[in-house]
């Protein structure tokens, strides 16, 4: 990594109020710009975020705002209404009015003596999110954007439901980071001393969970058409740099839009990485100079620059090469790849039938099944990645080709194909393709997951009907890898994946039938390809931060079992980034906790609860801190939802909430 402190411009940062439409809510930004930006203009590129400029993110902030600044842009940071510094209380994620003071601030910016009028959107994850969706709002000034791990699907690709079925892990674990962090004050620092208290308190009057929204709505409707700009592509019209990750969720977002949006408007990159910005050198690499990549996307699009971005490949993907598996990779092996549109000419199906036997082959996997998943979003933590998959598979049906006689290249997203019955209306289907080595180990490759209720379609819920054969598609998530002569490619079949998947309330087996079944690969075939380079990662000076180091630090992920209760337990410690001191003298704390609980044979068993401790303090004037902890749980016809929250304020209690709901299983 290479850390600039001198760029071309001189930057100053200044905090300010934007107004909103509404005229009595105000939010809080942060600036970074060429100090001479009023004599001579520049571009802005905002990132917009509830996850608080003045601690949780600020580390990163530094890295990557200033050294925009010093390119010659005016790099802007704002804190989403009701959260961080800026007024009103929380909303739900994404709602409108989120993105209605997203196209505020939009124009707000391009009115300013110091804006060239065009505006900029970039952001990881949440900042991803809504750069598309406020994108698909058209304000005249935004002109591009930079998505990074983002979702154009807020459905069936996002934290809350995957193929039609409940995300056990990280619908109950975010919905409880999002309580946690939502219950957090602003900043004396920011918004006055005399301020921050009521402010805070009218914050924790307006809290609601947002998993009593997720699981009121278990089917795709209008609550999830919203922000899912999947639904119309054409609103778009900004010009869109869209970058993912093979180990993170979202990558088939990168996919999608390279092939729905013009192909003058879109460029998409798929690395190795993790749930991460590309430049941060966090495993899995290799990292990329991923700053100076946007910064042409930029200079393209806001400042009429021909830098060449748009004479690059449609689609640039990083191709793996086989490694044993691990928890965790430093590097991945492999190369770039390029295809100049999608889906790629040099890429065709090959259909691999299971078996040949049309005696069916029962599933009825042991409930635990999904232990060796890996974590749902890797953050380039130690034990994030899938471990060997040989457990996994002794849980599964597995269908094995003969040893491969030649390397096989796979780019995009495979597709199962089962004839199948199932002995009950509700169950779940789950196939792995993995790389089966000589030595027998099993490395995971994808992954996909169908809830047979929404085999007709996620709008409805269609229960099965027993004792007959269907066939059933579906996709498994995207990915480029490289499958060497002499390994078998395996399918391992499963009906249940927990706690990635949220079990039905009732208990029975799947009959697949081989010789009806199949796998299908995308096989990318050798082809002429540009040559992809890019710089060395660059960023900005850190921030001097000082990090904690744990007294008595957890396993991130633990695994036990209860052999004569049948009882198995994933303990995690999701390692967000611990307890901190900045240069302003603000402590952080942070310490969370999730746990998933279930018996092999008893689906109404499964628990997942989420603990977190978060405290804020500067010298003796300010001391704030939030207890909270979300719990869920099902019976056989509902789910049911526990959650509380008790804030502290200078040692006296502010706040204590306490919320118990259930709520109908529809498709969960």
């Amino acid at each position: 990594m290479k850390y600039r402190d001198r760029f071309e411009r001189q930057v100053v940062r200044e905090d300010v109020w934007i107004p909103t439409r509404d005229g009595d809510t105000r939010l809080h930004a942060r600036i970074w710009r060429p100090a001479d930006a009023e004599s001579d203009p520049v571009p802005a590129l905002l990132e917009y975020l509830p996850y608080r400029k003045s601690d949780w993110t600020a580390p990163r902030d530094a890295q990557r705002h200033p050294w925009y600044a010093g390119h010659g842009y005016a790099s802007v940071r704002v804190d989403v209404r009701g959260h961080g510094d800026s007024e009103g209380t929380p909303g739900d994620e994404y709602d409108a009015q989120e993105l209605a003071d997203g196209v505020d601030v939009v124009n707000w910016l391009a009115a300013q003596p110091w804006c060239t009028g065009k505006v900029g959107m970039f952001g990881i994850s949440w900042g991803g999110f809504n750069s598309l969706q406020i994108a698909a709002l058209a304000p005249e000034p935004l002109k591009a954007v930079v998505t990074v791990c983002s979702t154009d699907d807020r459905y069936d690709n996002d934290v809350h439901y995957t193929g039609g079925a409940v995300l056990g892990i990280d619908m109950l674990a975010w919905a409880g980071t999002m309580l946690a962090f939502a219950a957090r004050p602003p900043d004396p620092a920011s918004v006055g001393a005399d301020r921050w208290l009521p402010m805070w308190r009218e914050r924790l009057d307006a809290l609601e969970p947002f998993l009593h929204t997720w699981l009121e709505h278990q089917q795709r409707d209008d609550y999830w058409r919203h922000g899912s700009v999947c639904e119309d592509y054409t609103a778009i019209d900004a010009a869109v740099l869209a970058v993912g990750g093979w180990n993170d969720p979202y990558r088939d977002t990168v996919l999608r839009l390279v092939e729905h949006l013009p192909g003058d408007q879109v460029r998409g990159i798929v690395g190795p990485w993790s749930h991460q910005y590309p430049d941060r050198g966090l495993p899995p690499g290799p990292a990329i100079g991923f700053l100076q990549e946007t910064l042409r996307w930029w200079d393209q699009h806001l400042k009429g620059v021909d830098t060449g971005v748009m004479a690059e490949p449609l689609l640039r993907s990083w191709l793996n090469d086989p490694v044993p598996p691990s928890p965790s990779h430093e590097e991945m092996p492999g190369r770039w790849v390029t295809d100049a549109e999608w889906p790629s000419p040099d890429v065709t199906w090959d259909t691999r039938p299971l078996g040949e036997g049309r005696d069916p082959v029962v599933v009825r996997s042991p409930l635990h099944t999904g232990l060796d998943a890996g974590r749902f979003f890797p953050f380039g933590n130690a034990a994030d990645l899938p471990p060997d998959q040989r457990e996994e598979d002794g849980r599964s049906v597995c269908f094995d080709s003969a040893p491969l006689e030649q390397r096989v290249e796979i780019l995009g997203r495979p597709r199962v194909r089962l004839r199948l019955d199932s002995d009950t209306p509700r169950a779940h289907v789950i196939a792995r393709v993995c790389d089966v080595a000589p030595d027998g180990s099993s490395t995971l490759v994808t992954r996909g997951v169908l809830n047979l209720l929404s085999r007709k379609g996620r709008e409805h819920a269609v229960e099965w009907t027993p004792g007959t054969y269907e066939d059933v598609e579906f996709e498994l998530n995207g990915i480029g890898y490289a499958f060497p002569p002499g390994h078998r490619v395996r399918v391992a079949v499963s009906d249940a994946y927990w706690p990635w998947v949220w079990p039905h309330g009732e208990r029975g087996a799947l009959h697949v039938v081989p010789a009806d079944s199949a796998v299908l690969l995308p096989v990318r075939e050798a082809a002429d390809e540009a040559a992809v380079r890019f710089e060395e990662p660059e960023q900005a000076v850190p921030m001097p931060v000082t990090y904690d180091t744990p007294p008595d630090p957890r396993p991130e992920r633990l695994v036990t079992h209860d052999v004569a209760k049948g009882e198995w337990t994933l303990d995690v410690d999701p390692g967000y980034g611990g307890s901190r001191t900045y240069p302003d003298g603000l402590r952080y704390e942070e310490s969370a906790r999730e746990t998933y609980t279930i018996r092999t044979d008893d689906p109404l068993s499964a628990r997942a609860v989420s603990e977190w401790r978060i405290r804020l303090r500067r010298g003796d004037d300010w001391d704030a801190e939030i207890m909270a902890r979300t719990e869920l749980r099902a019976t056989a016809a509902e789910f049911i939802m526990d959650s509380r929250i008790e804030a502290r304020g200078n040692g006296e209690t502010v706040a204590e909430r306490a919320w118990h709901r259930t709520t109908p299983r529809t498709s969960g």
